[in-house]
C-alpha cells in the first residue's frame, strides 16, 4: 500500500512520463507541497491525537461535543476519554450500555441490572460497582453521571457495592482411631 506521507509523485508516474524531463521536474517540484498538505491533514485529525490535548483544548472540545457529565475538575485523562467518546455516548444515550460505559469510565467497573432481572419495581434499575466512593464521597457525582445518560422514564433504585478479594483458604481435618470404653 502506498503511504501518501512518504510517496513521491515522480514514483507514481508511468515510465514514459518519467523519461520526459519537464514532467519529471514538475512532479518532483510538487513533492514538498504534497508532503506539507499530508502533514496538515494529519493535524486535522482531532480524535487521533487526543492524548496530546491540553486542558484548554479538552475543555473547548467538551463545549463543542457536549459529553455526558463533563466536569472540568475531573482528571485530564477522564475528561479526554469523555470527549473522545461523546458521540458514541449520544448515540447510545438511554440504554443500559451507556450507563455501564459511563460508570466504568468515571468510577471503575459498573454493570446495570434492569428491574426484570432482579425482581424490582417496573422501570427501575440498579447499578453494581466495586468503587466504595460512589456511596460516600462521590455519591452526588455518581447520581448526576448516571442521570445524564439513563432513560428519563427509568429510576435508579439502588447502588450495590461488590468487592472480590483473593483470600487464602485453610482447611484441616482430624482423624482418630481407637477404642472408647465407658464404665
Amino acid at each position: 500500500m502506498i503511504d501518501i506521507r512518504s510517496v513521491s509523485l515522480y514514483d507514481l508516474l508511468p515510465p514514459n512520463l518519467q523519461r520526459d524531463s519537464a514532467t519529471a521536474a514538475a512532479a518532483q517540484s510538487l513533492d514538498n507541497e504534497l508532503h506539507e498538505l499530508a502533514a496538515a491533514i494529519d493535524a486535522l485529525d482531532i480524535f487521533g491525537r487526543s492524548q496530546e490535548w491540553s486542558d484548554e483544548e479538552t475543555d473547548a472540545l467538551a463545549s463543542q461535543y457536549l459529553p455526558p457529565y463533563y466536569d472540568p475538575n475531573l482528571p485530564l485523562e477522564q475528561r479526554r476519554a469523555l470527549v473522545r467518546n461523546a458521540i458514541p455516548f449520544h448515540r447510545r444515550k438511554g440504554t443500559a450500555a451507556a450507563v455501564e460505559d459511563l460508570v466504568a469510565l468515571l468510577f471503575g467497573y459498573g454493570s446495570v441490572e434492569e428491574w426484570w432481572q432482579y425482581g424490582g419495581a417496573p422501570y427501575h434499575f440498579r447499578v453494581v460497582t466495586n468503587n466504595p466512593d460512589v456511596t460516600t464521597t462521590r455519591a452526588k457525582e455518581f447520581i448526576q453521571a448516571v442521570n445524564s445518560v439513563k432513560r428519563l422514564s427509568t429510576v435508579l433504585q439502588k447502588v450495590l457495592l461488590s468487592q472480590a478479594e483473593t483470600l487464602s483458604l485453610y482447611y484441616g481435618g482430624y482423624l482418630h482411631f481407637g477404642e472408647t470404653i465407658t464404665i
